[in-house]
């Protein structure tokens, strides 16, 4: 399988190899000192997790819930051996962060000869500046995290599921787990002015690159925030929201850098300090004169009543025990001493960013001036022939082929032949110069394209051997992109069809259906097997309910569009020969399947969910267990005895109706392994995250197609008279 790669990826991949292990040569002397720091950082993360953290985390979760809800959260251990697991997890993950350094100052020498080490010395205080700066930050958003997203977010959260009817009883594991990612996303996203400055000032992003496209930026922080946080949207505002901010500073920070790099200038700090004196001294006295007005004319009473009203969310209420406190109360020190100290700090605060703005300012002003004198406005028709000559290209950078001829035909009317043939010959260079670098950007940025669609062609020639046809996996590309093709102009209607029933079903679970199906369903169980058994359904993760909200709701979603999907294809499987008919027959369809979904869903609801709950409530009680399911698996049980035998009903159904398209009965029976793997690949997607779910689920479902199977057999008398003339794709 060699050749599955192409050959830039596997040059890629053995100069990585080699880099690597030049690495470990480098370092190999030192290889004990990486271990001792690797060593320092495990033992010290699990003793810390030991005797300290778990009850900091605690606090940090019970910080911002209701008293009700407070009462009922717990953290539970679902094996004995999750806690000292967990500890030597997360003391391995901290080992290697801080080994890493360690390992890459060792090993220097390796990548200064591949160049991936700077080849001149750097000032040892600006490697300790940048990375005390990098710490800064990432203790900033950390405390971020700690003091304003968690509080507010399990609160949230928490009261979310237990007025749904579920218990926050959380996972050790993942309840850690979870907290401690947050954290070092919040961590990494601080980063970014940082890393923003640093890729304007090495030029390998362009400043005007981040400054043009912050809307894309924007987009990206709630994507990212998608993955990192809980999908709800007061928690996604929570998080961008200073991300944005971040973003802000950190273009200030690279246009200040990048403009004193262009402009060859020193930043003046000092310089620009003192010509603006006079307004830095005003700022320093309105830091103190704000911090006095505000503790002296009822500022702290202000605050204090807008932090103790409680604000409804979505049929949620969010309360908060944070209270500003009179000055000094918090430092144990007089007020007069405290408001002076908290002068001081506002006072540095506005000073600092008066004197940013001013050495922003003053830079902007010396690019104006430095601008006067800017190639770009010579005017050629001032110059001589030798004067055009030795012009800059700059001054023909933005001259287009209709001023050039213009110009040469001014220089032949006024009797120059040598500066006409001048200007022709200068414009010509240029825009040899400007074709050139243009195909040079285009080639460097379709090079990872390329190698990827090289490789890919690669892997599919090792199936298909060269040839595709409808039988390999390269004919099954094939039709398939064309089929997606005749998708591409009604994308939009899909996805605000898709978005409508997601966004519908997620707010009506959101809102409080989730506690009406809790309840609704509970009802129709025997109360005395509800009494009995003190059925308790919690959540073992702080957005476990929410996750399954929002799988339910994508569910809802891919079936509401189904049926457009079907419309619009129709045409393009007809003339793939893959269907027959015309394509207004898919309303017939969806009537078809949505009967045989309904119908099964109210048989599921009525008799068979309840039945089969109670049987299992039963049993549990009858062997004296205590009964705490996990809200996964209790609502994906209802949905799976509900919906599911809905589905179920509609596989039959659906294969009926395949045969009186054109899909023959052979040509099902032959194809029950495809099948197979794509009903295993939707358990997988949109079932709990278990292997024996993810077959509970599919192997009903292939009984279902074997029934199917059986009533084809029967209609099609063996597959000798189907419903249809059989289409020639499937044929």
């Amino acid at each position: 399988m060699s050749s599955a790669l192409d050959a830039d990826t596997r040059q890629t991949l053995g100069e990585t190899a080699a880099t690597g292990r030049a690495m470990l040569r480098s370092a190999q002397k030192d290889l004990q000192k990486v271990f001792i720091v690797f060593l320092i950082g495990f033992l010290g993360t699990f003793y810390a997790l030991r005797l300290y953290v778990w009850e900091f985390l605690r606090d940090i979760t019970e910080s911002r819930m209701r008293a009700d809800v407070g009462e009922s959260f717990e953290i539970i251990a679902q094996t004995p051996f999750d806690v000292i697991l967990l500890q030597a997890k997360i003391g391995l993950i901290i080992g290697i962060i801080v080994a890493v350094p360690a390992f890459l100052y060792f090993a220097r020498d390796a990548l200064r000869v591949r160049g991936w080490w700077p080849q001149t010395p750097i000032a040892r205080w600006k490697l300790v500046l940048i990375g005390l700066f990098a710490a800064a930050l990432f203790a900033g958003g950390a405390a971020y995290g700690y003091a304003v997203f968690f509080p507010v977010m399990f609160g949230f959260l928490a009261g979310f599921g237990f007025d749904a009817g579920l218990n926050p009883s959380y996972s050790i594991v993942l309840w850690t787990e979870f907290i401690v990612l947050l954290t070092i996303s919040f961590g990494l996203a601080a980063q970014m002015p940082l890393a923003i400055t640093g890729l304007s000032y090495a030029e390998i992003v362009p400043y005007e690159t981040f400054r043009d496209k912050w809307r894309y930026a924007v987009l990206g922080m709630f994507v990212f925030g998608a993955f990192f946080s809980p999908p709800d949207p007061f928690t996604q505002i929570m998080w961008a929201a200073p991300l944005i901010v971040l973003y802000g500073l950190s273009l200030y920070l690279a246009k200040i850098v990048v403009t004193a790099r262009r402009g060859s200038e020193q930043i003046d700090i000092r310089g620009a300090a003192s010509r603006h004196w006079n307004v830095l001294a005003g700022l320093v006295l309105g830091g103190f004169g704000l911090v006095y007005a505000f503790y002296e004319y009822g500022g702290v009473a202000a605050v204090n009543g807008l932090l103790e009203r409680e604000v409804s969310l979505f049929s949620v209420t969010i309360g908060t025990s944070y209270r500003l406190q009179p000055a000094g109360a918090a430092l144990g020190v007089a007020p007069d001493v405290a408001i002076g100290l908290y002068g001081a700090i506002a006072s540095l605060v506005l000073t600092v960013a008066g004197l940013a703005y001013f050495v922003y300012a003053e830079l902007d002003a010396d690019v104006i001036e430095t601008n006067l004198g800017d190639p770009t406005e010579i005017d050629l028709a001032e110059l001589d022939a030798a004067g055009v000559r030795a012009a800059p290209p700059e001054a023909f950078v933005e001259l287009d082929e209709d001023e050039a001829m213009a110009m040469a035909s001014q220089a032949l009317d006024a009797d120059n032949p040598e500066k006409a043939r001048a200007i022709v010959d200068r414009f010509d260079e240029t825009e040899a110069e400007r074709e050139a670098a243009a195909e040079a950007e285009e080639a460097q940025e379709g090079d990872l394209g390329d190698r990827a669609e090289r490789a890919g062609d690669s892997f599919l020639d090792e199936f298909t051997d060269g040839e595709q046809d409808t039988d390999d996996i390269g004919g099954y590309y094939t039709d398939i992109m064309f089929i997606l093709d005749s998708l591409r102009s009604r994308s939009f209607g899909l996805v605000v069809t898709f978005l409508i029933a997601m966004v519908g079903t997620f707010m009506a679970f959101y809102v409080g259906g989730l506690g009406v199906v809790r309840e609704n369903f509970l009802s129709r169980m025997p109360p005395q097997l509800v009494d009995e058994a003190s059925l308790e359904i919690i959540t073992l993760h702080p957005v476990e309910a929410v996750l399954f909200i929002v799988k339910v709701s994508v569910l809802v979603g891919v079936l509401a569009v189904l049926p457009m999907v079907g419309y619009y294809t129709w045409p393009a499987l007809k003339q793939l020969g893959a269907v027959r008919g015309n394509q207004w027959v898919v309303f017939l369809w969806t009537g078809s399947l949505a009967a045989g979904l309904f119908g099964g869903l109210a048989l599921g609801y009525f008799y068979i969910a309840p039945a089969v709950i109670s049987y299992l409530v039963a049993d549990a009680t009858a062997a004296r267990m205590l009964i705490t399911y996990r809200v996964n698996d209790f609502f994906w049980l209802i949905i799976f005895t509900t919906a599911g035998i809905g589905l179920l009903a509609d596989i039959p159904i659906l294969m009926i109706l395949l045969n009186r398209a054109g899909v023959p009965y052979r040509a099902m029976r032959r194809r029950w392994r495809e099948v197979t793997i794509a009903l295993l690949t939707v358990g997988a997607l949109l079932t709990p995250a278990d292997i024996m779910t993810m077959f509970l689920v599919t192997v009903p479902l292939m009984v279902a197609y074997g029934v199917g199977l059986v009533l084809l057999f029967v209609v099609t008398v063996g597959g000798r008279r189907d419903l249809a003339p059989p289409a020639e794709i499937v044929s």
